[in-house]
C-alpha cells in the first residue's frame, strides 16, 4: 500500500469515526429533548385540563394566556421570527446556505409546550421534529467534514426525536426518509440507525411506556370491505384537515395586528373547548378515555352527534391554534380524528349493518389511515401507530388502509400542509 492510499484510508476511517460519534450525540440529545418535552407536556396538560373541568372559566383564560406568552417570547426573546414548522426543515435541507439557527431548539420546545398545556388543539410532535432537526443542523456546522452530510445529520435528529415520542425507531427512520430526505445513502443509514438505536436504548433505560395500552385479540377477513370504507373516509378526513389548516392560515395572514389574531383565535378555541372538552390540547387524554372498553360502547344518537361534532370541529380548532400563533402540526390532530372516526364507523356499521366489527381495531386503523393521508407517509404511519400501541396484530390491515388512504387523498388533493405552496397553483 503506497503512501497516498494509506492517507486516503486513514481519512475515510477518521471521517467514519467522527460520523459515528456525532450520530451518537445527536441521538442522545434529540431523545432527551423528546422525552423531556413529552413528559412535562403530558404532566402539566393533565393538571390544567383538570382545572378546566372543575372551573370552566379557565377555558376563557388559558388559550389567550398561552398564545399571548408565545407572542411575547417570539417578539422579545426569539428574534421576532415565526416558527414555520417542518417547512423550516425542508428549507434547510434544500439549501446549502440556509441553516436552522440554534435558537430554534428552545423556541420550538417552549412554544410547543405552552401551546398544548394551555389548550391549543395540536401536539408537540412538530415542535420536537424541528428542535431535534436543529440539533442535527448545529452538529453539522461544527466541522467541515460534516458539511456534505447536512441532510443526513438533520434526519438523524428528526429520527431520534420521533423515536423518543412514539417508541418506534422504525417509524423514526421512515419519517426521515418518506417526508424529509426522500433518498437513502450509506451516510443516511449509518447516522440514522445509530441515532435511533441510542434513542430507543434511552427509552428502554428510562422504562418509557407506550402512549396507549390496548389489547388486540384478532381481526377477520370478512371485515376487509369495511377496512376499505374506513381508508376512503380517512382520506377525505385528512383532506378536510389539510384544507382547514391552509384556509385559516391564509385568512389569519390578512389580519395585520397580531393581537387581533390572538383574540379571535382564543375566542374560537375557548367556545369549541367549552362545547367539546375532548379537543383540549393534543387530545391524547380523550383517546385514552375511548380506548377503555370501546367494544362495549352502546349506540345512541347523542354519541353519534358528539363524534360528528368532534370530527368537524377538530380540524378547525387545530387550524385556528396554528394560524393565531400556536406551535404544532397535524400529527396529534390526525391521530385524534382517526381514533374518533374509526370508532364512529365501527359503531354505525354494527348498528345498521350488523357487521360485528371490532371497534378497537377500527380506532387503531383510523389513527394510522388519517395520519398516512395527512402526511403522505404510509409506512411511517404504520410503524408509528404500532409503536404507540406496542401491538403488531393489525400490521397487515394497517398497511392496507394506510396505502389506500394515502393514494386516495393524493389523487383528490395532491398536497399536504408540508408540501403545499401557493406557487404550485398559479
Amino acid at each position: 500500500m503506497n503512501v497516498t492510499s494509506r492517507i486516503k484510508k486513514n481519512y475515510h476511517f477518521i471521517k467514519f469515526r467522527k460520523l459515528v460519534i456525532v450520530s451518537v450525540l445527536i441521538g442522545l440529545l434529540s431523545a432527551f429533548l423528546g422525552i423531556i418535552l413529552k413528559n412535562i407536556t403530558e404532566y402539566y396538560e393533565e393538571i390544567f385540563f383538570h382545572k378546566t373541568i372543575i372551573n370552566p372559566i379557565f377555558l376563557v383564560f388559558f388559550p389567550v394566556f398561552g398564545l399571548s406568552i408565545i407572542y411575547f417570547l417570539r417578539e422579545y426573546v426569539f428574534k421576532k421570527k415565526e416558527n414555520k414548522g417542518i417547512k423550516e426543515v425542508f428549507e434547510s435541507t434544500n439549501s446549502i446556505s440556509n441553516n436552522l439557527p440554534s435558537y430554534k431548539i428552545p423556541s420550538h420546545f417552549i412554544n410547543g409546550f405552552l401551546t398544548v398545556v394551555f389548550g391549543g388543539s395540536t401536539g408537540i410532535e412538530v415542535s420536537t421534529v424541528v428542535a431535534s432537526a436543529t440539533i442535527g443542523s448545529v452538529a453539522q456546522r461544527k466541522q467541515n467534514v460534516f458539511r456534505r452530510y447536512k441532510t443526513e445529520l438533520i434526519c438523524a435528529g428528526v429520527a431520534a426525536g420521533i423515536t423518543a415520542l412514539f417508541s418506534s425507531p422504525i417509524a423514526g427512520i421512515l419519517f426521515s426518509l418518506e417526508v424529509i430526505s426522500k433518498k437513502v445513502t450509506r451516510a443516511f443509514l449509518l447516522t440514522n440507525l445509530i441515532a435511533v438505536s441510542i434513542a430507543f436504548g434511552l427509552l428502554t433505560l428510562l422504562d418509557e411506556k407506550p402512549l396507549f395500552t390496548v389489547q388486540i385479540a384478532t381481526w377477520h377477513i370478512k371485515a376487509i370491505p369495511y377496512f376499505i370504507l374506513l381508508g376512503v373516509l380517512a382520506a377525505l378526513n385528512s383532506i378536510y384537515l389539510t384544507r382547514c389548516v391552509l384556509f385559516f392560515k391564509e385568512q389569519f395572514s390578512k389580519i395585520k395586528t397580531t393581537y387581533f389574531k390572538i383574540i379571535i383565535g382564543s375566542v374560537i378555541l375557548s367556545i369549541s373547548l367549552f362545547v367539546f372538552p375532548q379537543l383540549y390540547g393534543d387530545g391524547y387524554h380523550a383517546i385514552k378515555s375511548i380506548f377503555i372498553n370501546p367494544n362495549e360502547l352502546l349506540f345512541s344518537f347523542a354519541l353519534v352527534l358528539t363524534f360528528v361534532g368532534i370530527l368537524i370541529l377538530k380540524p378547525i380548532v387545530t387550524s385556528v391554534t396554528l394560524a393565531s400563533g400556536g406551535d404544532g402540526g397535524v400529527f396529534a390532530p390526525s391521530l385524534f380524528t382517526g381514533a374518533f372516526l374509526g370508532l364512529l364507523v365501527a359503531v354505525l356499521l354494527n348498528k345498521y349493518l350488523d357487521a360485528a366489527v371490532i371497534p378497537i381495531n377500527f380506532m387503531i386503523l383510523g389513527m394510522a389511515a388519517v395520519l398516512s393521508a395527512s402526511i403522505h407517509a404510509p409506512f411511517t404511519a404504520l410503524f408509528l401507530v404500532c409503536g404507540l400501541t406496542n401491538d403488531y396484530n393489525l400490521f397487515l390491515p394497517i398497511l392496507g388502509v394506510c396505502l389506500l388512504s394515502k393514494y386516495t387523498a393524493k389523487m383528490i388533493y395532491p398536497f399536504t400542509v408540508y408540501s403545499y405552496s401557493p406557487s404550485f397553483i398559479k
